[in-house]
């Protein structure tokens, strides 16, 4: 699936957060711009780096007006421990059928260690308050991810 166009309205969707409410793009519509970051598997190494530094960002993000909803397959009893070993700041969704990672092109073919398998694509999306897609990161860093997310919403929201 390709990822949606830069420009146009990103795409609709309703998930579970770790405490079972229900999520949705459009509850942030008009009010904030969303990082909507898609990542593999809570609570590995990897993906608590970058949750990390989201956290630490916290009071930067807030200033611009923007929130951070991280996506994962993990059932939605795993993201509340993830949150809380790691005092994360904001909500995950648990997308365990992978069809939101799908619209947004955040599922395909991945590669490790000569083994082939689909999976969750680390991508990062930013959306504005009208819910327009502005920026899709999709050669996400992990240990700068927040560094670059900060530093484009500063130069274009």
């Amino acid at each position: 699936m390709s990822i949606p166009a830069i420009g146009k309205s990103a795409p609709a969707f309703r998930l579970q957060d770790q405490d079972a409410n229900t999520v949705a793009l459009a509850d942030f519509k008009g009010k904030k711009n969303v990082i909507l970051y898609f990542y593999p598997k809570a609570m590995t190494p990897g993906c608590t780096v970058q949750a990390c530094g989201l956290r630490d960002s916290e009071a930067e993000l807030a200033a611009q007006d923007t929130v951070v909803l991280g996506v994962s397959p993990d059932p939605v009893n795993r993201l509340q421990k993830f949150i809380d070993k790691e005092s994360l700041n904001f909500s995950l969704l648990s997308d365990e059928d992978h069809a939101v990672a799908d619209k947004y092109g955040a599922w395909g073919l991945k590669k490790f260690m000569g083994r082939e398998y689909d999976g969750i694509l680390r991508q990062t999306y930013i959306i504005d308050k009208d819910g327009k897609l502005r920026h899709v990161i999709n050669k996400v860093k992990t240990k700068t991810h927040h560094d670059e997310v900060l530093g484009w919403i500063r130069d274009n929201l």
